[in-house]
């Protein structure tokens, strides 16, 4: 498992609909935005024990200014799944997902690291899982750090 933390003034995302309306899903003020990837090799039995790790780091990184971390400072996160963090550009001129796990796999490892990061009391907010989003940052610092466990 994979994530991007940047230490963000703001963060938004927006889901676009088949209708053509959108949709904010999700918003913070000062806070992470991580940006969630999810490998093939996370979706078997050890799948919860990661998503824990994952949780506990993304919650008490100290990437905050004066070197705070979410559970200290109460601030919220806002979770994006991102496959492509899993993209190969080794090889040729298109990015190859062998790496990724597959959608039907990864949405529910995405969403234990949600309610893993929530059952330790924080605020998050998340986009939505396979919906084409946009995502909007103010990045502080900026700060941006490479989480894998």
């Amino acid at each position: 498992m994979r994530a991007v933390a940047a230490r963000v003034r703001r963060a938004s995302v927006t889901v676009s609909r088949d209708d053509g309306s959108r949709d904010v899903t999700g918003a913070i003020g000062e806070g992470l935005l991580v940006l969630l990837g999810v490998h093939r090799d996370d979706v078997d039995g050890t799948a919860a024990a990661k998503a824990d790790t994952m949780a506990r780091k993304l919650h008490e990184l100290r990437l905050l200014r004066d070197e705070r971390s979410c559970a200290e400072a109460g601030a919220p996160l806002l979770v994006v799944s991102q496959f492509t963090l899993y993209g190969d550009v080794r090889k040729g001129r298109r990015p190859s997902w062998s790496a990724a796990a597959r959608p039907e796999d990864a949405a529910p490892v995405v969403d234990q690291v949600v309610a893993r990061l929530r059952e330790r009391g924080a605020t998050v907010e998340t986009g939505e899982f396979g919906a084409m989003m946009e995502v909007e940052s103010v990045n502080d610092g900026p700060f941006t750090v490479l989480v894998e466990v």
